[in-house]
């Protein structure tokens, strides 16, 4: 069976391998029709084992990727690690580790820096984001920031995400030009671009190489899962890693 993965436009080094899955292909029914790679969104385990199989086989995939325990946090774990750790970021500058989020609207960033030594893969759903999980990732890089690439995978658009003022008020007390990564809509309630507020971290951070951005997984049901639109429903994956040569 074929699957279908988006590979990131970006400059980086030869050494450096990347990629976003999509929905298309896999073996999951129902409201997780395709690949689903999650195993905690009420698909059968042996559906999720099944595309997780068929991914590793159609990436060519030098290991198990890490599969993490995402909770929305700021936790960044090295590879390799204990089996399937808590956090929301891992990074690697040992070949063949594979770093891997898992997403449904919240928004994957991948890393790694020119030279191609370090690579990183983060769940920046609202809450890590403005809790600063993005920051928590480049600070595990050595070097200057300047060097660190940044690709945004697919996540839910600023036309769909629509959210309280508690969640614009938190960002603006952060950084008061996040105002402008929000759209008044009906009453109190606002929509949110969550790859303005990630460029914004990012650039804040010293990171400027930003590549990616743009797409929208509530607006595509063909392509993506989306957790705001369906509820019920499977996860796409991210995933990074560096290979010895």
């Amino acid at each position: 069976m074929t699957i279908e993965v988006l590979r990131p436009d970006w400059p980086a080094p030869a050494t450096v391998q990347a990629a976003s899955t999509l929905r298309v292909g896999g073996v999951s029914t129902g409201g997780f029709a395709g690949l689903n790679l999650g195993t905690h969104t009420g698909d059968t385990a042996t559906a999720v084992a099944g595309n997780r199989r068929l991914l590793q086989t159609a990436l060519a995939l030098p290991t198990e990727p890490h599969w993490l325990h995402q909770v929305h946090g700021t936790a960044v774990v090295a590879l390799p690690s204990v089996e399937r750790p808590t956090a929301d970021a891992s990074f690697s500058t040992a070949p063949d580790q594979v770093c891997v989020v898992l997403t449904a609207d919240c928004l994957p960033v991948l890393f790694c820096d020119r030279r191609g030594s370090w690579v990183a893969a983060a769940h920046a759903g609202w809450r890590g984001l403005c809790a600063g999980v993005l920051e928590a990732t480049i600070k595990t890089y050595e070097g200057a920031t300047s060097d660190i690439l940044a690709w945004l995978g697919p996540a839910i658009g600023p036309t769909a995400f629509e959210v309280g003022p508690d969640v614009r008020e938190a960002f603006c007390r952060h950084d008061a030009r996040a105002a402008e990564a929000f759209r008044a809509g009906d009453g109190d309630r606002w929509f949110a671009d969550l790859y303005l507020l990630a460029r914004q971290r990012l650039q804040a951070a010293g990171v400027t190489s930003i590549y990616g951005g743009g797409l929208c997984t509530y607006s595509d049901p063909a392509r993506f899962f989306s957790y705001r639109r369906d509820r019920d429903t499977g996860r796409q994956a991210s995933l990074i890693w560096r290979s010895a040569s």
